[in-house]
């Protein structure tokens, strides 16, 4: 059974950094392009970085340019998102997806398996 289990998040002051993890399992990692995205209260949910499956091809929103790095060991089963320079606008839960079908690159809107979220709260 396909599976993305995130964790990694928690509370932190403003201009600090966490680094998220994406454990998946029952496939191969390696495969198949991976998006981290989040949903802040109120808000829809928007995509945040995504990668393709060999780790050649990155993709960033604007607002988390420069501050945001997206990784992938697929040895371990896994992926990761470096954040830095954290905002009060960064609070959201964090989820990490899979996408199945994309033959190359990376792309948000085609993410077919879903992990559960971890919540990221930036505050002072």
């Amino acid at each position: 059974q396909l599976q993305l289990v995130e964790s990694g998040g928690g509370l932190v002051q403003p201009g600090g950094s966490l680094r998220l993890s994406c454990a998946v399992s029952g496939f191969t990692l390696g495969y198949y392009a991976i998006g981290w995205f989040r949903q802040a209260p109120g808000k829809e949910r928007e995509g945040v970085s995504c990668i393709s499956s060999s780790g050649g091809n990155t993709n960033y929103a604007d607002s988390v340019k420069g501050r945001f790095t997206i990784s992938r060991d697929n040895a371990k089963n896994t992926v990761y998102l470096h954040m830095n320079s954290l905002k009060p606008e960064d609070t959201a839960v964090y989820y990490c997806a899979a996408d199945t079908t994309v033959v190359a690159g990376c792309r948000y809107n085609g993410m077919n398996y879903w992990g559960k979220g971890t919540l990221v709260t930036v505050s002072s």
